[in-house]
């Protein structure tokens, strides 16, 4: 008899792990993949790409999320559905704070909720926060690797362009007022995810954390520095996959 599979990530629950990888971009799943030990495709249905192998002796998913907090929480469901226990996001970011430059890596410790997906999970004034386990283990991995890394609060939001061209949004006098009081309040980076992840997590009994890649950081051009946009991702999957281990054996 054929088991039902997952209506949007299109796996079954006896094809699920304990353990799951999480990017934004199907392409960059089987690049996160190849890190593991035998990876195989799992499965391929809208935004969600999977691939599965093993880690220190026990199954692992990486699975794509595709963009922005919808998705992701919808990924996160199913594979919770199929067995979850510990996910480790991966993703790009844009730094806020002058001392973020491209190329650092960045774990938070929470998110700020400027989403709507979180809202239906959490009244606003619960937090989005990351499992001290694996903020911990994402720290000693990039500690480890000898990454260039910062700890703390992130900001989650929904639209891209209203964050890169605030000035362009009716509501542009929200939203650069907020800009200005998350970079006052030491919010390192902006991204679209994390938030999501955070609160579903909690709201499921699982334990979610994230390694976020520095993309570029508008800040910084603002002030006049002359950096490079940085596209490799390295850094920050191999503290997630390091990260993951360290879970696996404690």
């Amino acid at each position: 008899m054929n088991e039902k599979k997952m209506f949007h990530i299109n796996i079954s629950q006896s094809q699920g792990a304990e353990y799951a990888i999480m990017p934004g971009d199907p392409a960059r799943v089987e690049l996160i993949a190849k890190y593991l030990d035998n990876a195989a495709p799992l499965a391929h249905n809208r935004e969600f790409t999977s691939f599965a192998g093993m880690l220190e002796g026990e199954r692992v998913i990486v699975m794509s999320t595709g963009i922005g907090g919808p998705s992701a929480a919808i990924a996160l469901e199913e594979l919770c559905m199929c067995g979850l226990k510990y996910a480790i996001r991966i993703g790009t970011c844009g730094g806020m704070q002058e001392f973020v430059v491209p190329g650092d890596i960045i774990i938070p410790t929470a998110a700020v909720r400027m989403e709507g997906t979180s809202k239906e999970y959490a009244p606003i004034e619960f937090p989005a926060a990351a499992d001290y386990d694996v903020v911990y283990a994402l720290v000693k991995a990039a500690q480890d690797n000898r990454m260039n890394y910062h700890t703390g609060v992130i900001q989650s939001k929904d639209s891209f362009y209203g964050q890169h061209s605030p000035q362009n949004m009716p509501v542009s006098y929200e939203l650069e007022s907020k800009w200005e009081a998350w970079k006052r309040l030491g919010v390192l980076a902006s991204e679209m995810e994390a938030a999501a992840l955070f609160t579903v997590s909690a709201a499921r009994g699982i334990k979610t954390g994230c390694v976020l890649h520095a993309l570029w950081n508008q800040e910084r051009k603002s002030l006049g520095y002359n950096d490079n946009d940085v596209m490799d991702t390295e850094a920050a999957v191999k503290t997630a996959v390091d990260a993951l281990r360290l879970l696996i054996r404690k």
